[in-house]
């Protein structure tokens, strides 16, 4: 395996209310080489989107090791962890959340922005052209069809040049046209960056264009398999 940029060891969350306490991940063991591609798959309630909060940092595990890009999560409070999701994640999420009040490119400047970055709008408009919207730099998102409004998230995410791309059901909310185009979209950026991707999603068919193919069942990884790009 590549140097490894995620490593999880024995990651246990359970949360806690007055109905009693819930576990949600038991004790998940996962290390994810660099510049490789792997896809999350389970079915609803399964753990898997928890688990892409815990490798996020937007949620924090009871217990064990969160090692992402060479930081220890677990000992980061709330700023440093938004600091490392800045410089070193983009994370695409399948209802694209975007800012409606902003064109795509100041959507795609903004993380820039909050970094300090300099010339993010220059920057944001590069990456939305790499994106095939060079064209739309100045329409809103409610101007823009599902698939390029996708299309704008996965610029926002990319701009910052993340380490690691993660992306929550990220054809969820498109028909399967616009879905496999993006899913090209994601694995042609990938291609040409080398960034580590992360996968997350209820569909068989579309893990298996990741190199690992990691299954989730009640809060454990249940198995893993080898998916088509570590044969092509």
């Amino acid at each position: 395996m590549p140097e490894k940029i995620i490593e999880l060891k024995s990651v246990h969350l359970t949360l806690h209310s007055r109905a009693g306490s819930v576990k949600i991940l038991r004790g998940v063991d996962l290390a994810i080489g660099e510049g490789e591609t792997v896809g999350i798959v389970g079915p609803s309630g399964s753990g898997k989107s928890t688990l892409l909060m815990i490798m996020t940092g937007l949620e924090k595990a009871s217990s064990g090791i969160v090692n992402i890009a060479g930081q220890d999560f677990m000992a980061l409070g709330e700023d440093g962890l938004a600091r490392a999701r800045g410089e070193n994640i983009g994370i695409v999420f399948q209802s694209f959340h975007l800012v409606p009040t902003m064109t795509a490119l100041e959507n795609v400047a903004l993380p820039l922005e909050f970094l300090g970055r300099a010339n993010a709008r220059e920057r944001a408009a590069e990456v939305l052209g790499t994106v095939g919207l060079g064209h739309r730099l100045d329409h809103f998102p409610a101007q823009l069809s599902g698939g390029e409004q996708q299309r704008v998230a996965i610029a926002r995410a990319l701009s910052p040049n993340p380490k690691i791309l993660f992306a929550d059901e990220p054809t969820g909310n498109l028909d399967a046209r616009n879905g496999e185009q993006i899913m090209d979209l994601l694995f042609s950026l990938h291609k040409r960056h080398g960034t580590t991707l992360v996968l997350i999603t209820h569909d068989q068919r579309l893990a298996a264009r990741c190199g690992r193919v990691i299954g989730i069942e009640d809060g454990r990884i249940a198995r893993e398999t080898h998916g088509l790009e570590s044969v092509a």
